[in-house]
């Protein structure tokens, strides 16, 4: 199973005979003001056979680009109570999964499994497997206590994709919390040990930081590198970059 960073929280998995991306982005949501790292044309990556979205935030669920570069009947999974909210883009194959639920894309083996979002709105991480490998993708997750019943059920993983960018809200009509809505460094590191990851591959860090709407947590990444010091392995891939599993 080869994984390749897409910018911010998307990946790339493919085997010999399937490809699939998950939170591909291109269209960045002008809210958050300028991006901080450059993104790319989806098609700059290769072509996909279906699009895993985690949760319909617009950092994540890019329905223009998903049609523009991988077409508008590329089969595409949503959580399912998300699923109405893609009812006005171009896209024809949208299609929700419910906690728990399994499907094959290829020669991939998909599980939505619990998430819980730092807004309150529908999220599912994914299970991808494939033969004897698997990994686990958990968009924009914070801290929640279903990591040992997954590690129970489905683990081990030999990769965890994680976030890791602890950021902070201040949005218009909502009052301050002051709390992460998404997991630190260091809650990164805990839960990829829950989870029996192999390897942990940080995500959704380094292209939004726009205060005091969005603060991304400070040096993070040596924050990271200093939890996962001595615990587990820690993959660090830079946009485009390819990892092995």
């Amino acid at each position: 199973m080869i994984i390749q960073k897409l910018p911010w929280a998307g990946i790339r998995v493919q085997t010999e005979t399937t490809s699939l991306a998950i939170d591909p982005l291109f269209h960045f949501p002008s809210k958050f003001g300028q991006p901080q790292e450059p993104l790319y044309p989806l098609n700059e990556f290769g072509p996909v056979d279906a699009v895993l979205i985690t949760h319909h935030h617009g950092d994540h669920f890019d329905p223009e680009a998903i049609a523009s570069f991988y077409g508008e009947a590329v089969p595409v999974y949503l959580p399912e109570a998300s699923v109405e909210l893609a009812g006005h883009s171009r896209l024809t194959h949208v299609m929700g999964a419910a906690v728990g639920q399994s499907f094959c894309i290829g020669s991939f083996t998909i599980t939505a499994v619990p998430s819980v979002d730092g807004m309150g709105d529908p999220q599912v991480a994914w299970i991808v497997r494939s033969e004897d490998t698997q990994l686990i993708h958990c968009g924009d997750t914070l801290w929640h206590g279903y990591w040992w019943s997954i590690a129970s059920t489905y683990g081990p993983f030999d990769a965890a994709c994680l976030p890791v960018n602890g950021a902070v809200l201040e949005l218009p009509g909502r009052k301050p919390s002051g709390q992460p809505i998404c997991l630190t460094p260091e809650q990164a590191v805990s839960a990829a040990v829950v989870l029996g990851a192999r390897t942990l591959i940080p995500i959704h860090y380094g292209m939004i930081h726009h205060p005091p709407i969005y603060t991304q947590t400070p040096n993070l990444l040596d924050r990271l590198k200093a939890s996962a010091d001595g615990t587990m392995d820690l993959t660090i891939l830079q946009t485009k970059e390819i990892h092995v599993l």
